[in-house]
């Protein structure tokens, strides 16, 4: 895979393959649903926004911030105003602001942090160097 552009914004998000997991979960959920009655029907909700979630989730960055974008809202945030990351009991890390709140950077892990290197311009810091 070639190296991404410097200029060009890294898109970080959940791996289509989740989709699979939440196809496994729809048909073990048929079974209910087919032996319920008619309101057994809105468990089959649950798979969808399942897929919604995956979709939407990501986090995209830039030379000048981050986009966080969650299920409802998004938000900018220029990398000046970004204290530092935090890995913690959560899946994905937060970004503590300078202000003292945090926002959850979606589906970036540790894993993720050299992409997060490249596009910030070196702001955050690689832990693999």
């Amino acid at each position: 895979m070639a190296e991404p552009s410097v200029d060009a914004p890294i898109v970080i998000k959940i791996s289509q393959m989740a989709h699979v997991a939440v196809l496994l979960l729809a048909f073990a959920l048929l079974s209910v649903v087919l032996a319920t009655p008619s309101w057994g029907v809105l468990l089959l909700v649950i798979p969808v926004l399942l897929s919604v979630a995956i979709v939407r989730y990501r986090t995209v960055a830039d030379r000048e911030g981050v986009t966080a974008r969650g299920l409802w809202s998004s938000r900018r945030i220029r990398w000046d105003d970004i204290d530092g990351l935090r890995f913690g009991k959560k899946v994905w890390a937060m970004a503590r602001l300078r202000d003292g709140t945090e926002v959850m950077l979606p589906a970036v892990t540790f894993n993720t942090l050299p992409s997060l290197t490249l596009a910030s311009g070196g702001r955050v810091p690689n832990p693999y160097e």
